[in-house]
């Protein structure tokens, strides 16, 4: 594969990722289930106590495998980078 496709195909995860989020951190019942927010409805503007420490748990959960997924994409990259030198180095070709 070559770096710039190996590029747009890490931008795109990374769009798939960041929406998933999004879509997961909704309404209780309707992404986070019930891990730690209770109910399904709101009368209520604000989130309570449990349900901040709820969303920031699972948004750092996210966020940290998002850096780890990010940093093996890279990895990746530059091994496919690596693999492509070679392999145009032992054909002759630049």
């Amino acid at each position: 594969m070559d770096p710039l496709r190996a590029q747009q195909l890490a931008a795109e995860l990374e769009v798939e990722m960041m929406a998933d989020m999004y879509n997961r951190c909704g309404p209780p019942g309707e992404g986070i289930g019930d891990a730690g927010v209770p109910g399904g409805h709101y009368k209520e503007s604000e989130l309570s106590k449990g349900e901040c420490v709820c969303l920031d748990r699972c948004v750092a959960k996210y966020l940290e495998v998002h850096e780890r997924m990010g940093k093996k994409l890279t990895e990746l990259s530059l091994q496919d980078e690596e693999l492509l030198k070679r392999m145009q180095q032992g054909t002759g070709t630049a």
